[in-house]
């Protein structure tokens, strides 16, 4: 339950979410955090432009089944006033503030109404640009959450780390560096303590040869020295000494 000092809350969430590693856990987190304003709806998605599917957009939700299954069938991000809204505004909003006109547009009111039938009475966004444009949102929805203007701000502040922290969580790792057969062997025979002599000398190669696949190991890694080299290499899993 949120304490009512708000900065309070908001910092505690954020520390809370920066020391987990999966998604799940992040996302249970998010759960939790949303949870205590009444928030029952959560979803974390980037905006499809006209030759995306909305479906491959998201990024992790918390909707019924069976609404997700309608809104992506009948493609209601088309239609949806709260995401025509979203694409025109960098500011957070509720939902109510979307506007459209029920007669003018019957689809529109379709989809907000169905959204009604499970429970995602009220809501609030929080549109997410990039330096490059890039544009997405996370939104969370309830029939009776605690929505005023102390809690928008806290809402923003906590929103724009989830949505950061989700996004990191689901990149995929970058590709550590590719060092040679012979250049891992180098740094294993390195981290036992070897000179440059006596690696040549167990490797059949050159002595200057050696210091040249360890130097290169080095460079490739980012390393100061050679002993920085074995470190990284170690922790990025890349030899076994």
């Amino acid at each position: 339950m949120i304490s009512g000092d708000y900065g309070r809350d908001a910092l505690d969430f954020i520390e809370g979410l920066s020391g987990l590693s999966t998604l799940t856990e992040a996302f249970q987190a998010i759960e939790s955090g949303f949870g205590a304003f009444g928030f029952e709806t959560i979803i974390i998605t980037a905006l499809p432009n006209h030759h995306q599917r909305f479906s491959q957009m998201v990024m992790a939700k918390r909707w019924p089944d069976e609404w997700f299954r309608l809104y992506t069938q009948r493609n209601y991000d088309r239609f949806d006033p709260v995401v025509r809204h979203l694409r025109q505004t960098i500011n957070p909003f509720e939902w109510s503030e979307a506007p459209y006109h029920r007669e003018d547009d019957r689809r529109a009111a379709e989809v907000m109404d169905r959204a009604a039938d499970f429970r995602m009475v009220r809501g609030f966004i929080v549109p997410i640009h990039g330096l490059a444009g890039y544009e997405a949102a996370i939104s969370f929805g309830g029939s009776n959450i605690e929505l005023n203007s102390r809690t928008k701000p806290l809402l923003h502040l906590m929103a724009m780390y989830a949505f950061d922290r989700i996004r990191t969580l689901a990149a995929p790792a970058p590709p550590g560096p590719r060092l040679t057969h012979r250049e891992r062997e180098a740094l294993i025979w390195t981290a036992r303590g070897k000179s440059a002599w006596e690696i040549g000398e167990i490797l059949s190669i050159a002595q200057r040869t050696a210091e040249e696949h360890i130097s290169t190991a080095g460079r490739k890694l980012g390393a100061a020295n050679k002993t920085h080299a074995v470190a990284i290499a170690i922790r990025q899993n890349l030899i076994v000494p």
